[in-house]
């Protein structure tokens, strides 16, 4: 049923724009006849709507991957730079928090380590149709440049926080873990989580010993429930993992291995001297950074399916200009 609500919703706007073409076509031949120039703004009116429609079509059309439709773990790690890259990585969760929040999708945050001046790493979990294959782009470095408000002499800083984006995997794809190669650790939750999560050893930690990639959970009292997130969260891992070793594809996926440091970055966010968003790998860039930290990215999504649908190179990062 799932399936078919997403062909539906992928067949039927098309068959929509049709007729508003066939709409438009008569009431233009109408107007000609009658000699009645008053249907222009009309017409203008109704061209672009439909052509907002169709360039939202024309990128939903572009996620056409295996796991393009689902939903995705997004994970936040603050570089280097204490406070300052913790303050960043706070803020870029509340990017894709509100992000999420202007379509509609469904959000919890399964793992958080805080720190005083923001956080140091987080993973939400965000739920709806097509998350992954709008989000997969947003995977890399992202570089911000302000006059710090941790700094007492109001100098200009750089800080770094990388951004992990992972499949939630269906069971129509399966990832084979083994119970022997699994490391698995319970402790207590060190967060805001009220006294039952802070008392019992709810949290749960799993290292996959062959590739050493860690994942932990600690949002639910239940140390079953943490469990079940933690294992999924370990299977989109894996299945990004796994993809990479088996189509070589390694550029493909170069951005979320970079170092979270100069010149690894995909996106740089500039509050001073000047504000800018510019995305290194397209070169698309807005000058409102204040809509984009509220969530509007839409633009720079976009953007980068397009490049990858026409083939340009899209893994490279432009340090070469000053910003």
């Amino acid at each position: 049923m799932n399936d078919i609500k997403l062909l539906k919703g992928r067949i039927e706007p098309w068959k929509d724009l049709i007729a508003a073409a066939d709409d438009m076509q008569t009431m233009y031949e109408l107007g000609m006849e009658e000699g009645d120039q008053s249907v222009e703004g009309e017409l203008r009116a109704m061209y672009e709507e439909a052509k907002q429609k169709f360039e939202q079509q024309s990128i939903l059309n572009l996620l056409s991957g295996e796991v393009d439709k689902n939903g995705c773990f997004l994970t936040i790690h603050a570089g280097a730079g204490g406070t300052e890259a913790c303050d960043w990585a706070y803020m870029l969760s509340r990017m894709y928090i509100r992000w999420a929040e202007r379509h509609g999708f469904k959000m919890e945050t399964v793992d958080i380590q805080e720190d005083e001046g923001g956080i140091k790493s987080t993973t939400i979990q965000i739920t709806g149709d097509y998350v992954y294959g709008y989000l997969k782009g947003e995977a890399g470095v992202h570089r911000l440049i302000r006059i710090s408000p941790f700094d007492a002499n109001a100098r200009r800083h750089t800080s770094f926080t990388s951004v992990y984006i992972f499949p939630i995997l269906d069971e129509t794809i399966k990832v084979d873990i083994r119970p022997e190669d699994l490391r698995v650790d319970t402790f207590r939750s060190g967060g805001k989580g009220g006294q039952h999560v802070n008392k019992t050893d709810s949290a749960v930690r799993f290292t996959h010993l062959p590739t050493g990639i860690v994942v932990q959970c600690d949002s639910e009292r239940s140390q079953l429930m943490n469990r079940a997130t933690a294992m999924s969260i370990l299977r989109a891992k894996l299945y990004q993992h796994y993809k990479e070793e088996k189509e070589k594809e390694n550029a493909k996926f170069g951005a979320e291995k970079k170092d979270i440091s100069w010149g690894n970055q995909i996106r740089t966010y500039v509050f001073q001297p000047y504000t800018m968003v510019k995305d290194h790998r397209t070169k698309y860039e807005v000058g409102n950074i204040q809509a984009v930290m509220d969530g509007d990215i839409d633009s720079f999504i976009d953007a980068f399916l397009q490049a990858q649908w026409k083939g340009l190179p899209v893994g490279g990062d432009d340090d070469s200009e000053e910003m």
